[in-house]
């Protein structure tokens, strides 16, 4: 007879962890290695416990038989790991900022096109939108000029729930310059003491997104800069060359495509050029 307050352990056979590993492949692209079985173990067991099932075979019956699509979603969002903080990765905002925008804007100019679309493809908590927004207003001479949209995409809609409130922690927000600061976000008083809320001049540029970006992308107009980093870290080779290439059909006539410092599209079949580590363009 269970105990009062006592959570019995839930096992996760090596078949179960083979079931899932290959069930989250499917379903997302996130290639699990080994080494992840105790991550696997311990988050979707407490989901097990949530919904009140027995064991790993009985929750992966359940997700297999299709009753709950939403799921699928929840199981997603119990394994993301998502590590992320504003301007992460200083170089490529620099690079943005004082190299790519002013290309843009005057190639652009020439054309008499007035519109800039960029996408953050896992965009987690929203700390990489908001900071490649900050620096894209920042970068522009004449903002009001400037048809800005930017797309922020994530597979994980914890996450996602999160980065549209644009509300932090007085930690979270430590790499943000102070004049950025100042400028775009206001300050919590009273029980949003040691809070900091992002500002409409963000917010109505940003759009967030559930995408799964295994499924084919639903869009009809390309991209000037896409920023995908610390993502294709957790593909293989076969999904990282299958994404790549997918970037470079949404991307307009000379768009840029970021990945992570801990990336690289060396050995991936691609069109891209080269234009410094991590940076690429069509």
């Amino acid at each position: 007879m269970r105990q009062p307050g006592l959570i019995l352990e839930i096992a996760c056979t090596d078949a179960d962890f083979q079931r899932f590993r290959e069930l989250i492949y499917q379903q997302v692209g996130i290639n699990l290695h080994e080494g992840k079985k105790e991550l696997v173990k311990a988050r979707l067991s407490k989901r097990i416990r949530e919904i009140c099932l027995a064991s790993f075979k009985e929750y992966y019956e359940y997700i297999k038989s299709g009753q709950n699509q939403d799921e699928v979603i929840a199981m997603v969002n119990a394994i993301s790991t998502n590590v992320t903080s504003f301007f992460r990765e200083s170089d490529h905002f620099t690079f943005l900022k004082e190299t790519l925008i002013p290309h843009l804007t005057l190639r652009k100019n020439r054309k008499y096109n007035n519109q800039l679309r960029l996408w953050s493809a896992g965009c987690s908590t929203g700390e990489e939108p908001y900071s490649i927004a900050m620096t894209v207003l920042d970068a522009l001479p004449d903002r009001t000029c400037w048809d800005i949209k930017i797309l922020a995409t994530d597979v994980s809609t914890q996450v996602l729930n999160k980065a549209q409130t644009g509300l932090y922690e007085k930690d979270r927000i430590t790499g943000i310059p102070p004049n950025m600061l100042r400028t775009y976000f206001q300050r919590g008083n009273g029980q949003w003491q040691g809070y900091f809320r992002v500002k409409d001049t963000l917010q109505n540029i940003i759009t967030f997104r559930y995408l799964n970006l295994m499924k084919p992308f639903p869009f009809n107009r390309p991209f000037d800069v896409i920023f995908c980093r610390n993502v294709m870290i957790y593909f293989d080779r076969s999904t990282q060359e299958t994404l790549v290439n997918k970037y470079y059909q949404h991307l307009d006539e000379d768009g840029h495509l970021f990945v992570g410092h801990s990336e690289s599209l060396a050995g991936v079949k691609h069109s891209f050029n080269y234009v410094k580590p991590t940076i690429y363009s069509k």
